[in-house]
Order: C-alpha cells, then structure tokens, then sequence
C-alpha cells in the first residue's frame, strides 16, 4: 500500500500530533544534536523502556522538521484507521510474507523523496540482552545510513548522533553503535549488555 507523499493529513491526526508535540515540551526534555545531513535514514531508538520514549522521538524529530515513519503490520492499516495511520508516518508491512518485510520497507525508501524510519532495536520494553538485526538489513538493502538516537528519561536529555552508513560488517558496526551509546548513556544496564552480546549476534533471530 504505497503512501501518496502528496495527501494532505486529517484533522484528527493533525490534533493528535499538536498534542503529543504538546506534551513533549510539558515534559522538558533537553535536545542535543541536530538534524542529519541526508534526506533518507533509519532512525535508531534506544533504550526503549517507556512509553514516552515515542512522545520524545516525535517531539524531538518535529524540533528537528523530521517528519518520522514506523513500521506498522498490514492489519492496523484496515478501514477505518487506514489515513490516521498514513497521516501518523506508518508504512504497513505484510507480515504474511515470511522474510519479505526487508524488501518491503526498502521498497518505500526507493519511492519516497524523504523518509526518516524509526526503528527500536530491542523490539520491546522488555529486554533480553541483544538487539533484532532487522533495522541493519533494511538499511543495507535500502542503501540509507543509521543514525542513533537515545533517551534518558531520568535526566530529561536525548538526541541523535552522526549518521553511520552500514558497511556489510554487521558486528563491526554494531560495535560502533553500542560505543556511542555507552557515552551517552555509561550507567545504562542495557548498553553493556549490548557490548557483551556483541559475537553472539549470529544466534539472535532477525
């Protein structure tokens, strides 16, 4: 289901993303960095441990005139949510194609003027000591660097780094994700696991 980069957003989603943008500034959080030099780019969220972090990336990407896109499955796109979830950046996938949804979303990358895809590594809240691959492939079959960005919902602060473009060396780059966000975030538990999962992504499902 090809998104039309000319459709003009509904007055629901219009409200609902005043009020999310909204609420990220009640928040408070600080923003460091700025906006990357390319047009088309994964954007990396981590750690994702709240619910907010998805108010904090859209507000944050809107400070930056990001207009972010997810990954969504084909069925929360049916009548009648399919504009609000078009308006809201979402790009359906079908799931029902095994190992076709790399192909998919590279798809939309190649159609697309601009398009900045925010992916959660971890999948969940709920961690388990690695991250899923997905957002590499996609990459790698997209052509699009990966750039990284974080939250820390305990000192308000959060931003992106420089974007990295995937150079087929999957540990490699992995390696050099996980060092800056151990330098944002040291204390972070999740980080050093990630570190110390690093060798052991081959046994990890995509």
């Amino acid at each position: 289901m090809p998104t039309d980069p000319n459709r003009q957003p509904s007055l629901l989603s219009r409200l609902v993303r005043r009020m999310l943008v909204a609420l990220y500034r009640w928040k408070g959080w600080q923003l460091e960095g700025g906006r990357p030099a390319c047009d088309k780019f994964i954007i990396l969220g981590a750690p994702h441990t709240s619910n907010w972090d998805f108010v904090f990336f859209l507000g944050a990407t809107h400070e930056l005139g990001i207009r972010p896109s997810f990954m969504g499955k084909l069925s929360l796109f049916k009548w009648p949510a399919t504009n609000f979830m078009l308006d809201m950046g979402g790009i359906p996938v079908d799931r029902s194609k095994s190992g076709n949804y790399v192909e998919q979303v590279a798809d939309a990358f190649t159609r697309a003027d601009n398009l900045a895809l925010v992916i959660a590594p971890e999948g969940s809240r709920t961690f388990k000591g690695g991250w899923r691959s997905g957002f590499y492939h996609i990459a790698m079959a997209a052509g699009v660097p990966i750039v990284p960005a974080w939250v820390n919902n305990e000192t308000m602060r959060g931003g992106m780094g420089e974007p990295l473009m995937p150079s087929g060396d999957y540990e490699a780059d992995l390696a050099r994700l996980a060092q800056f966000y151990r330098r944002k975030m040291p204390d972070c538990d999740r980080f050093r696991a990630l570190e110390d999962s690093i060798g052991l992504q081959g046994k990890e499902r995509t």
